[in-house]
């Protein structure tokens, strides 16, 4: 016997003023003896049971912000239509504590109408209005304004199908693939069959046909990108296009510190639910309401759920500011090369583990735990020169703000401004028109225009000079230091690293106080006479991102706009981003800003 449908509950006030913009009653799409009342307002999409027992009247409240896509559907067999919502809210696991995004889809069967153009047109309505609200609510976030890719129409997804385990693709296949589908991204997927071949691509590429720059790979693959955009001549403009990063290495650094960034913690309340800020919650009236507060970089994240972060952060397509190193080396003063980093440098212990962990790719991020092991089994002392630019010591200048004014992020290129008629499918891409070069990238990202297999990795070697903004702080390497930069007296250290991230990896929060664009080198050395059992304590520590509280004698941290390091040890490793360069003398000066990261 059907139950006795009854009225549902009224849409949810906040202060006693909401705006609901679109009411409905629906059916699941598995039994039409359960309807639905559907009710959204500018932030949230409400779902209630219509039941005749108040008891049995669950009600589920989406944040719009989670929400990446929706799409309207027709059924082949009958007149009813469908709408199906795609959300990645935070969720409690189901293994272990804490929360991590996980997907949730609501699909609803519209069937108010004989005809179905008219059920069609009512689920395109629907679906329509909920994309718009979700765009409206992430631009103003804590309030900084960010940009949204906008440049025309498809994505240019690059693959390094050996990085990691070598799962890069099947990862992007099982994953990823299906999350652009859902927020209507197009994408061209481009498999790299060779080492730099990323590089020389972005070097010659048209950029003003695709929308934004994906990585999905390790840090190494990035650092290609980065490079290939800053040797262009066009370089002030190729490196505003904005880049993406999918976790596929063993490594994912960049990966990891862009989850932390935009990332939540929460809290069981039994009661209450409190919004803080602009983050959205999602509970049902009979079980325990789910707060927000900000993500702590400590927290544990297993490979999957840092893959499922960066790929919501892929399709809701917010665009930040990033800052690079500029970065010379030197073995030849009279010719020094010049590469961008956007990660670390890293020169000691970090760096010869990076370099011999190599043989134990096959193990995924445990190669980087195993190599400390038998890296802390045999501890090297390196003599070297150390010497930095103290951010106090910059004249006029103060620590940069994360926000961007409000002019730049709000311009929008008009060859990207979408049909009054139709709202875009996704903050990442406008709608292609029939003659838009763009128009088959969807095709394209199931047959891939590019598919080769890549080759082994090789160390990465100096290239020519590239191109780009000013070093003002940097004299040439064979002229000292200037005056105002302090000279470390030590000279025999264990490691030095440099950071302009939060995370040397995925469990390493190695710079805590480390944002995407503060303008700052944040340099940690740790000097001679430190024992294998302090520093493997150290090590702990940065996986909780405490280590610069552990009040370790030989450990140094400080800020710095410049550094230099010239090794005296006649042999040794320096890396950048986790590439191995050129060993000898080496300086770097950071450069705020200057690149652009989907993140937030």
């Amino acid at each position: 016997m059907d139950p006795k449908i009854t009225e549902s509950d009224p849409p949810p006030y906040r202060n006693g003023i909401t705006q609901v913009l679109q009411y409905g009653e629906f059916t699941a799409t598995g039994n039409r003896k359960v309807r639905y009342a559907v009710s959204l307002t500018e932030r949230d999409l409400t779902i209630q049971k219509i039941t005749s027992t108040p008891a049995g009247r669950s009600k589920v409240v989406f944040n719009l912000r989670d929400c990446v896509g929706c799409r309207a559907f027709s059924a082949d067999d009958n007149a009813d239509a469908y709408f199906s919502v795609y959300f990645y809210p935070f969720k409690r696991r189901w293994m272990s504590s804490g929360v991590a995004r996980q997907r949730v889809e609501q699909c609803f069967r519209v069937s108010q109408f004989q005809d179905p153009r008219a059920n069609l047109e009512e689920a395109e309505k629907w679906a329509g209005t909920i994309r718009e609200s979700s765009v409206r609510q992430q631009h103003l976030r804590n309030r900084v304004l960010y940009s949204e890719v906008h440049r025309p129409c498809s994505v240019m997804l690059l693959v390094n199908p050996h990085s990691g385990k070598g799962q890069a693709l099947s990862l992007f296949t099982g994953h990823v693939q299906h999350m652009l589908n859902e927020a209507g991204v197009p994408h061209t997927l481009v498999i790299t069959e060779r080492q730099n071949h990323a590089r020389e691509l972005v070097r010659e590429a048209d950029l003003s046909q695709w929308g934004a720059l994906v990585i999905m790979s390790g840090d190494g693959l990035l650092f290609e990108v980065v490079n290939g955009l800053m040797e262009r001549e066009d370089w002030e403009e190729a490196i505003q296009t904005p880049l993406g990063i999918l976790p596929g290495g063993s490594g994912n650094a960049l990966a990891a510190s862009i989850h932390h960034y935009s990332g939540w913690v929460t809290h069981q309340n039994p009661s209450v639910a409190v919004r803080h800020h602009y983050s959205g919650w999602m509970a049902h009236q009979d079980s325990n309401v789910v707060v927000r507060h900000h993500y702590s970089g400590a927290q544990p994240v297993s490979s999957e759920e840092l893959l499922v972060s960066c790929g919501f952060l892929l399709c809701k397509g917010l665009v930040s500011r990033m800052d690079l190193a500029s970065v010379h080396l030197g073995s030849s003063p009279s010719n020094p090369t010049r590469l961008f980093s956007f990660l670390s440098l890293a020169w000691g212990f970090v760096a010869d583990v990076d370099v011999e962990s190599e043989k134990y790719r096959h193990v995924g991020a445990a190669r980087f735990t195993m190599g400390t092991l038998v890296r802390l089994a045999s501890l090297r002392v390196y003599k070297g020169r150390l010497a930095y630019l103290p951010v106090d010591e910059v004249d006029g200048e103060e620590d940069r703000q994360s926000s961007v004014s409000l002019e730049e992020m709000t311009s929008v290129s008009p060859q990207c401004q979408p049909p009054s008629s139709a709202f875009c499918s996704s903050t990442l891409l406008c709608r292609p028109s029939k003659d838009s070069p763009c128009q088959n990238a969807a095709h394209n990202s199931r047959n891939s225009n590019i598919a080769f297999k890549a080759k082994n990795w090789e160390p990465m070697s100096a290239n020519a000079t590239l191109t780009g903004p000013p070093d003002s702080l940097l004299v040439p390497l064979d002229q000292p230091v200037p005056s105002d930069w302090v000279v470390v007296p030590e000279e025999d250290f264990v490691l030095m690293l440099a950071m302009y991230q939060s995370h040397l990896a995925k469990d390493l929060y190695a710079a805590p106080d480390s944002t995407l664009d503060d303008g700052l080198i944040h340099l940690i050395y740790v000097r001679a006479g430190i024992s294998r059992t302090a520093l493997l304590r150290l090590f702990l520590a940065m996986e909780k991102g405490t280590h610069l509280a552990n009040n370790c004698p030989h450990l140094v941290y400080t800020r710095v706009r410049a550094l230099r390091l010239e090794p005296y040890s006649p042999k040794g490793v320096i890396t950048v981003d986790g590439e191995v360069v050129e060993y000898g003398p080496v300086q770097a000066q950071v450069h705020g800003g200057i690149a652009r990261l989907i993140t937030r």
